[in-house]
């Protein structure tokens, strides 16, 4: 089994202040070669016999502190694969998707 390391992509935070107050921008830089490493992952997972886990997703911190804020918080354990795919669905977000196999 090859153990890879994973790349951590820091978020940036803006600050900025107008007439309905202050405000705070997080942004990420997602780059195109992320995308492409998670397309090649997808494409090869349609061949791959899958083992005890299975990688579904690689979600920006970005899109999951933005769901959190909406009150869709991935990390406490009552959403499913499968809530979540469907929530990545429903964004238009299919990129981040790294199996085309159902879960």
């Amino acid at each position: 089994m090859t153990k890879t390391t994973p790349t951590l992509v820091g978020t940036d935070t803006q600050f900025g202040f107008d007439v309905d107050g202050l405000h705070r921008k997080h942004t990420q830089d997602i780059s195109q070669s992320f995308l492409d490493d998670i397309k090649d992952q997808r494409n090869a997972s349609k061949d791959r016999r899958e083992g005890d886990f299975m990688s579904v997703a690689q979600i920006p911190v970005v899109i999951v502190e933005k769901w959190m804020r909406e009150g869709f918080d991935i990390m406490t354990g009552e959403h499913s694969a499968a809530d979540i795919v469907k929530k990545l669905k429903a964004e238009n977000l299919d990129a981040f998707l790294t199996t085309e196999k159902r879960v």
